[in-house]
């Protein structure tokens, strides 16, 4: 007896939702084919502009309907027109197929070597000078690439790293994670900052401890510079006492000025009236700044040749 070639399973129109993605599986590679029969109501002459053998576009087309379970063609000899059936699949698989393309178009963009995309994310301490000037740098040697920059807190970029929104981040403190791979790239001392009436205003060094009664405003907690300055407070001999809690270190420095209590931040960009920055002896005050990125993630040209860069500045990556 001779062997019987199973057909692949029908797909219902009625299906549920998992059904419907598997139609989606089962129409994909033949909605090219419908729309170029479909254009030129000739399946010779619609064979011939696609390059495919004409029985293999006929058997697509006899089994798209198979499976849609209706007729979007009439047959007329050699030639074929549209059902009203087919005029309606028709218009949803030229939009379909139009922004696929249009999609395809956008990630070869993005990946060119030119003029392609980075998806940069770093901490918002380093929008105001840092990043601006590294972005400058390295468009002297790369003038057409582009940028999405995201400003945000360290854990919140991390998060958008894994989603694969972000190519690389500049964070705080480096993380030590198995999906990603970080780099150390420079230290970032931080200051005791105080009103400018402050008891230790006079002063130029303190050490830490010497704050031990004060009264702390800091970032909220999740932010990498809360967890390092509560980390430096606790190697001091203390738990800070915290009055408030916020997104931003100038804002921050706003309430040190306003009399609010006292702070330990990286240096600002530009002097703030109305408060004084303490060099911090003891211990050792600062903050590693390190890149991040996916690992096992392949590198599009314009992201490979930042990360280059980027770590071509260990050591010199922020302003002096």
């Amino acid at each position: 007896m001779p062997h019987q070639q199973s057909s692949p399973p029908r797909l219902s129109p009625n299906s549920d939702t998992e059904d419907m993605s598997g139609m989606s599986r089962v129409l994909a590679p033949r909605l090219a084919y419908f729309a170029g029969v479909a254009r030129t109501e000739h399946v010779t002459r619609a064979a011939h502009e696609m390059n495919v053998p004409q029985s293999t576009l006929s058997r697509a087309m006899a089994r798209l309907e198979q499976d849609l379970g209706v007729d979007l063609f009439a047959r007329h000899g050699r030639t074929v027109s549209l059902t009203p059936a087919g005029r309606t699949f028709l218009t949803s698989v030229e939009r379909a197929l139009a922004e696929i393309e249009r999609a395809a178009e956008e990630v070869r963009a993005d990946a060119d070597p030119a003029t392609g995309k980075v998806a940069f994310g770093f901490l918002h301490t380093m929008g105001a000078e840092t990043v601006p000037g590294l972005l400058h740098a390295f468009r002297e040697d790369h003038p057409r690439v582009r940028f999405s920059l995201v400003q945000n807190y360290g854990e919140a970029m991390l998060e958008r790293l894994r989603a694969g929104e972000l190519d690389l981040c500049l964070t705080s403190p480096v993380p030590d994670a198995p999906d990603l791979v970080a780099r150390r790239l420079d230290e970032q001392k931080l200051r005791l900052v105080v009103p400018a009436d402050h008891r230790l205003a006079t002063r130029r060094r303190v050490r830490l401890a010497e704050a031990s009664e004060e009264t702390f405003v800091t970032l909220e907690p999740g932010y990498g510079l809360r967890r390092i300055v509560d980390s430096l407070c606790q190697e001091a001999g203390f738990r800070p006492r915290i009055a408030f809690e916020g997104e931003e270190a100038e804002t921050l420095r706003g309430l040190v000025a306003a009399g609010l209590g006292v702070a330990l931040l990286p240096p600002p960009t530009v002097p703030r009236p109305g408060v004084v920055e303490l060099t911090v002896t003891a211990p050792r005050a600062v903050r590693e700044i390190g890149v991040a990125w996916l690992a096992d993630r392949p590198d599009t040209p314009p992201v490979a040749a930042f990360k280059k860069f980027l770590l071509s500045r260990r050591g010199n990556l922020l302003p002096t």
